[in-house]
């Protein structure tokens, strides 16, 4: 099977004098969660929607593994589950009726629809409530159902338009669990957000718009390393409190420029040196034995970055 691809060539939309997506080229390919980052207006839900053919582009072209999406609606869209703007299901409906629903609109096999159901609503964590009645669900079990409606005909691209937005954080933290799982299945995860430490979290790769414009597509820890004059920064998250020596230790390291307690069991490193740095930093703290849990890029250097960048189209 072939790696899912979502591209837009030269994708514009226009609506009167404003254009919302300008000459936008992009192309993101492999099992992994894209984050679509820029400020609220910045084009994210426009582009998802002629991606989704919600709406048709002034002018370029949207494909979904090679399909056009203007030109094949029926056969791009069969590889793509999409969530934009949060739709509401019938209250009186259960997330199992409510999926049938779905199954029958996207054609599946009636013999398929009962696997299909169960399998959707066990990524969502759902399981429970299939058969309770919707009207009765928090915003953020409604939303795990509506996720589980794009992923009934267990698609290789999922879009998601701020899946996250206007959830509490017990909701916010379920949906960011639930994306780190569907990319557990060889999916490509495309994720507007504007809420940086969400896209920290879940996100391998990020690309940035703002204005209708792109203006960087790359890896998160390259993003951070080319933005900021050479310099990233990582959280590092421990098991148990550490020893006084380990700053000095963690110095020594070739590249390092600054160790942060952020706590008793939690660092902040910055570095130069990029990827080779990092890894170095990694293979000692696993060498010291300290019960290091997590080593992520820190979600600080993606806020900075961000900030740059979008103030320099201001």
């Amino acid at each position: 099977m072939t790696q899912p691809s979502i591209e837009t060539r030269e994708l514009t939309k226009s609506f009167g004098s404003f254009t919302a997506v300008n000459n936008l080229t992009l192309k993101v390919e492999g099992a992994k969660c894209v984050g679509f980052l820029g400020p609220n207006g910045a084009g994210k839900t426009t582009t998802l929607k002629m991606l989704s053919d919600m709406i048709f582009p002034t002018r370029g072209e949207a494909f979904l593994n090679g399909e056009s999406v203007q030109k094949n609606r029926k056969r791009a869209l069969a590889y793509a589950g999409v969530l934009i703007e949060s739709p509401e299901i019938y209250p009186a409906l259960s997330p199992r009726e409510a999926l049938q629903m779905v199954a029958d609109l996207r054609g599946l096999p009636r013999s398929e629809w009962s696997t299909r159901i169960d399998d959707a609503l066990a990524e969502v964590k759902m399981s429970e409530w299939a058969d309770a009645k919707f009207g009765k669900f928090s915003k953020g079990m409604k939303q795990r159902v509506n996720i589980a409606a794009a992923l009934v005909h267990d698609p290789q691209i999922v879009i998601l338009d701020e899946p996250s937005t206007g959830l509490d954080p017990r909701g916010m933290a379920e949906v960011r669990g639930i994306v780190r799982g569907l990319k557990r299945r060889s999916r490509l995860i495309l994720m507007s957000s504007h809420i940086l430490s969400e896209v920290t979290d879940v996100c391998d790769e990020v690309a940035l718009i703002d204005r209708g414009k792109l203006l960087f597509y790359d890896t998160l820890s390259n993003v951070t390393a080319r933005f900021a004059q050479g310099t990233a920064s990582a959280d590092a998250a421990f098991a148990r409190p550490l020893p006084p020596e380990l700053d000095a230790a963690l110095y020594t390291v070739s590249g390092v420029t600054k160790v942060e307690r952020l706590d008793p069991q939690r660092l902040r490193l910055t570095f130069t040196g990029g990827a080779e740095t990092q890894a170095r930093l990694v293979e000692e703290l696993a060498q010291r034995r300290v019960g290091m849990l997590s080593f992520q890029e820190s979600k600080s250097a993606l806020e900075e970055v961000y900030l740059s960048q979008i103030a320099k189209g201001d």
